[in-house]
């Protein structure tokens, strides 16, 4: 099963037929458990289980045995909830998995059954999933427990009040459609409204910075790239908004993956009479990474100024960046970034 998906929007839409809930700012995920088996899928189909062994097992404990969730990974600290926490967690030292997961433990917050039991509930409207859903977590989730129940409402007024409180709990606000069961792949029935024009990208390449770090050149650039309905991954701009001290990470990684062509579209042009020669070269990489990047306008398929980095995304495929993103309108309040 895929996760259902949302359509972006510019304004929330009024009316009896919609639920609204926060957007949380974390990894979506279907929890799935037959048995003595979890498996926790992500968007792009990757199983989570072992980057969050605290969450599985929690969903071990969970009764009845077969059991489908929709909702959220999200890491909690002192100071609120983290996505830089939760990306620590996608590594590949289960040493410092399990470290994290017992320092750190993750939260599962819960916005939809799908299945308990013998009952298929994907099939029935959201209406009648989210009553069986309260009911459920009344009785399965502990107050200090691992999983929680994702608030929702079908009052306007808490929706604007949600959207007008953006921090860096959530993002944003989705609107469901209350008449309809779960589509899952789909954007028929769910709108989100995210107070950021952003859009998941794939480094396609990078230029170097004219100054070295020491005595070593580092990451200045990166170019960015989408994919059409083709297969073709056209370089759709670039982004400069680099930290210092994160350069040496961004040149460590992206220089293990060079090679010769990547951009099998429009690819980037030549120099500029702004550039210089060693500003204008470029180095290919394998389309491996996708980031998050914000920006202002777009202009003919392309993002007419920089962009500023907000993340990398571990939980996309480079695939799932498709140039709809840029036909798609968004509220325009920024989010502070996180590269």
């Amino acid at each position: 099963m895929n996760p259902m998906e949302a359509e972006s929007v510019d304004q929330l839409p009024r009316g009896a037929q919609w639920q609204y809930e926060p957007k949380w700012d974390g990894f979506r995920c279907l929890l799935i458990r037959d048995g003595n088996q979890i498996s926790m899928q992500s968007k792009s189909g990757r199983d989570l289980v072992r980057y969050f062994p605290e969450v599985a097992a929690a969903a071990a404990a969970l009764s009845p045995k077969v059991l489908t969730l929709d909702g959220e990974l999200i890491v909690q600290l002192a100071e609120g909830y983290s996505f830089d926490a939760l990306l620590q967690r996608i590594h590949p030292a289960a040493s410092r998995v399990k470290r994290l997961a017992e320092e750190r433990p993750a939260n599962f917050m819960v916005f939809d059954l799908l299945r308990s039991g013998t009952i298929d509930f994907s099939v029935l409207p959201l209406m009648k999933r989210r009553a069986a859903l309260e009911a459920f977590s009344r009785k399965a989730f502990r107050t200090d427990g691992l999983f929680r129940l994702s608030p929702a409402s079908r009052n306007y007024a808490d929706a604007d009040a949600w959207l007008n409180s953006v921090n860096e709990d959530h993002d944003g606000v989705v609107a469901k459609r209350l008449d309809l069961p779960y589509r899952g792949g789909t954007r028929d029935g769910m709108q989100k409204i995210k107070l950021l024009r952003s859009a998941d990208c794939v480094v396609g390449g990078f230029r170097y910075a004219e100054k070295k770090q020491g005595n070593r050149k580092v990451v200045g650039s990166l170019l960015l790239g989408l994919y059409d309905e083709e297969g073709l991954l056209h370089h759709v701009g670039f982004s400069s908004g680099i930290r210092s001290s994160d350069r040496l990470a961004f040149t460590d990684r992206l220089e293990k993956i060079i090679k010769s062509q990547s951009f099998s579209g429009n690819t980037p042009g030549g120099p500029s009479r702004w550039s210089t020669k060693r500003s204008a070269e470029w180095k290919a990489v394998r389309p491996t990474y996708v980031i998050e990047v914000s920006y202002d306008h777009v202009t003919g398929d392309r993002f007419r100024h920089g962009t500023k980095i907000i993340r990398w995304r571990p939980d996309k495929k480079p695939s799932q960046c498709r140039m709809d993103q840029l036909r798609q309108k968004a509220a325009t309040r920024p989010l502070k970034a996180r590269a």
